[in-house]
């Protein structure tokens, strides 16, 4: 099973290759697993053709090996069609075509796989059918060859705790579409050499891939650190806040991500998606910031798994209309506005309001807006608008970048006075911005989302799992963040990220939001830093 979170695959196809990739051709991956070295992919789905296809491209000699007859020579047959139609878009020459197809080779029986280097299974997702196939391999191949699972949710471990030298072990997790997709997790389980796992790194590396090393966790990087993406929005629609249509489009247009999670999850398909989520969640004895969707489960139950069956949270159906998200009508500008402090990751407000003709005064404070009508603007802390009386509160959202955030989202209490509501409206309409209103809501969308995203990151790094830098690139990489949730949670600061989780631990004492022990050491040591 590949990770459920591969997002924008744009339109050219899963039989793309990229430069890079080509350009591996002939020039040799690693020590010990060159060019010259057999590749063997045993399964023939989807993720099996394409990641024999990155590694024939390479310059492997590659077989295919699957139990069902006559699968391995129907995969040959497919992947000969996909290479033609690359030289057809002129992403292959011609002879580098022949000696690929005289590279590729049908196994119909294992001994076949005899002489491979490196052997990757790409089969079913359960552990006793892994288990048995490489304790099968591992009677034919040599006890030099790397033996490598590209398992999405499965123990690393696990699959090789059987084995006579389970050091040889080693997960490659290669994304859907893999010729595509450049991001490869090398998965060391708890007994995987070191130097087994530097060879299947610098192999995918070798064939223009760009890999992350990765301890055997739940869910590894993509799919452990993913997780509040999809949560969150849909904790946001089960609390009445806002429609999918509208949290859709507010990480979109204002967070900046590729896709929305109701959008994401309908093409990933719905029964995938829970199915990942609650692997993980029990993996980690149901901890709390894992839990999965009770609306999304029901979505399953009644077999709305998305686009494969038509309808998913929108419908698919021929001349269905897709929902708009929630847009509020033009309203009139203020002509000014006071700004108290510093608004902090919102401080490039302040420039665009007064280049649209906005006057702006600046005072001493916590960091607010004043609307003429003395009403509050505040950017998403983790607190209610109704908390506050009896001033009257508007929150806005986070956003990637103010300047180019085509839509901002705002937030307010039923006390909220309609003329304060349309002030702040008009405000940001006056920036050119679509405007959304939802509900009063806890760090509304975007802020939550990124405050728990930075969150199990930092988790991550701190128990071991990845590096930083692994960490986010594996997530802009694995899953088109438009940022490493590490990268931008320290553009906000720790402060702010600590105090919000906090804040959201306060409305929702369940333990989901409370900050983890690397958020909240990295606020001590920023706190520390600033009072000396």
């Amino acid at each position: 099973m590949s990770a459920d979170v591969s997002t924008d695959v744009t339109a050219r196809g899963s039989d793309d290759v990229t430069a890079r990739e080509t350009a591996a051709e002939g020039q040799g991956s690693a020590v010990g697993i060159g060019p010259d070295r057999t590749v063997a992919v045993v399964g023939t789905g989807t993720m099996g053709q394409g990641i024999a296809q990155v590694a024939l491209v390479a310059g492997h000699p590659v077989r295919l090996y699957d139990s069902a007859p006559g699968r391995a020579a129907e995969a040959v047959a497919a992947l000969t069609a996909r290479l033609d139609r690359l030289v057809e878009k002129g992403r292959l020459d011609a002879a580098a075509r022949e000696a690929a197809v005289g590279r590729l080779h049908a196994a119909e029986d294992p001994a076949e796989l005899a002489d491979a280097a490196l052997v990757i299974e790409a089969i079913v997702e359960d552990l006793a059918v892994k288990q048995r196939l490489f304790a099968d391999l591992e009677k034919i191949v040599g006890d030099d060859t790397v033996l490598a699972t590209n398992t999405s949710s499965l123990s690393v471990t696990a699959i090789a705790g059987g084995l006579r030298l389970p050091g040889r072990f080693v997960g490659l997790h290669f994304f859907n579409p893999a010729p595509l997709l450049p991001l490869v997790e090398v998965v060391s389980g708890f007994a995987t050499d070191p130097d087994v796992a530097t060879r299947a790194y610098e192999a995918v590396k070798g064939w223009g891939k760009t890999p992350v090393r990765c301890a055997d966790t739940p869910g590894f990087i993509v799919n452990r650190v993913a997780r509040p993406f999809y949560a969150e929005a849909f904790r946001v629609f089960e609390e009445g806040a806002a429609d999918p249509a509208t949290i859709d489009a507010a990480l979109r247009e204002c967070g900046g991500f590729r896709m929305g999670p109701f959008e994401l999850t309908d093409l990933i398909g719905q029964d995938v998606n829970e199915a990942v989520t609650r692997s993980v969640w029990e993996s980690f004895y149901q901890d709390p910031k894992f839990t999965p969707s009770l609306a999304q489960r029901r979505l399953v139950e009644s077999g709305r798994l998305g686009r494969k069956s038509g309808h998913g949270w929108f419908s698919y159906a021929e001349g269905a209309e897709r929902p708009e998200p929630r847009t509020e009508a033009p309203a009139e500008a203020p002509k000014g506005i006071v700004v108290e402090g510093d608004l902090g990751p919102a401080e490039p407000l302040v420039a665009l309001f007064e280049e649209a003709g906005i006057a702006v005064r600046r005072k001493k404070g916590d960091g607010r807006i004043v609307l003429p009508g003395g009403g509050l603007l505040m950017l998403a802390d983790g607190e209610s608008s109704f908390e506050f009386f009896p001033e009257e509160i508007v929150y806005f959202d986070l956003a990637l970048d103010y300047a180019r955030a085509s839509r901002m989202v705002l937030s307010t209490g039923r006390r909220t006075a309609p003329e304060t509501l349309a002030e702040a409206v008009g405000l940001f309409q006056a920036l050119g911005k679509q405007v959304s209103v939802i509900g009063d809501v806890p760090g509304m969308i975007v802020a939550r989302t990124v405050a728990m995203l930075a969150d199990l990151a930092a988790d991550a790094v701190d128990r071991g799992v990845a590096t930083a830098e692994d960490v986010d690139t594996a997530m802009r990489l694995g899953v088109n963040y438009p940022a490493g949730p590490l990268e931008w949670a320290e553009k906000l600061g720790p402060r702010r990220v600590c105090d919000l989780l906090r804040a959201l631990h306060e409305r929702y004492p369940t333990g989901r939001y409370g900050p983890s022990r690397a958020v909240a050491r990295r606020c001590a040591e920023a706190d520390e830093e600033d009072s000396r």
